[in-house]
């Protein structure tokens, strides 16, 4: 792999997506740079690094992108896959901490949204080869709502706007942007099944397009993008 290979970054780098993510694009000659708040810079590699990043504070993302430009250089790839929500109650969500609102707002759009700035500044930077693709890991909620998880519901959706607005935005520059929610066959929310190997599959492959896809990016183990009405 040389200092040519394109560049991953995954931001809320766990073990399920965030791994089978890295693992997909190492496949495919990217070097990878893994963000998390229990990852340690003194494990980088030449292909892999490490950034410290607590997403919760959203002013950690740009200098987590600034490490990755000094270390590996600028990403052509990112995947936001971080997630938060503390549950409310069911029958009187409005109770609800302002203080868990807040977080959950923070990891799930405030600090989505200053990455994917901060992708486009990157971007511009790249030469017109680079597949500049930015992916946010979403689920059902900016389409249904289920009662314990009001809090989460309210980023998702949140971003998912932001990524429709500007996979419309930045098509002509021939930026790319996903909200991504793996389904079961007939439409359901994967819940606590989702694949992560599955999810690697499917965001090599929209790395790898030429052009924006559907933004809102509802997919099913082993088929890909399926198409599902909005409930």
């Amino acid at each position: 792999m040389s200092k040519a290979s394109p560049i991953v970054l995954i931001l809320g780098a766990g073990s399920n997506v965030g791994r089978h993510a890295a693992k997909a694009f190492r496949d495919k000659g990217y070097r990878v740079a893994l963000a998390a708040r229990s990852v340690k810079e003194s494990d980088n590699t030449a292909e892999q690094v490490y950034l410290p990043i607590d997403l919760s504070d959203p002013a950690s993302v740009p200098s987590a992108f600034s490490k990755l430009r000094s270390s590996l250089g600028v990403p052509s790839v990112i995947i936001y896959n971080a997630s938060a929500g503390k549950a409310n109650q069911p029958s009187n969500p409005l109770s609800a901490p302002v203080a868990d609102l807040t977080e959950a707002l923070n990891v799930n759009t405030t600090s989505a949204f200053v990455a994917a700035q901060q992708a486009v500044l990157g971007f511009e930077q790249l030469p017109a080869s680079a597949s500049k693709t930015f992916i946010f890991t979403g689920n059902a909620l900016n389409t249904m709502t289920l009662a314990p998880l009001m809090l989460a519901g309210m980023g998702k959706s949140a971003t998912a706007h932001m990524i429709q607005s500007a996979a419309a935005a930045y098509a002509d520059k021939g930026y790319k942007f996903y909200y991504a929610d793996e389904r079961k066959a007939d439409g359901r929310p994967a819940y606590m099944d989702i694949d992560g190997a599955a999810h690697g599959d499917e965001y090599v492959r929209l790395a790898e397009e030429n052009s924006q896809g559907p933004w809102h990016y509802t997919f099913v183990k082993g088929v890909g993008y399926k198409q599902f009405p909005s409930t």
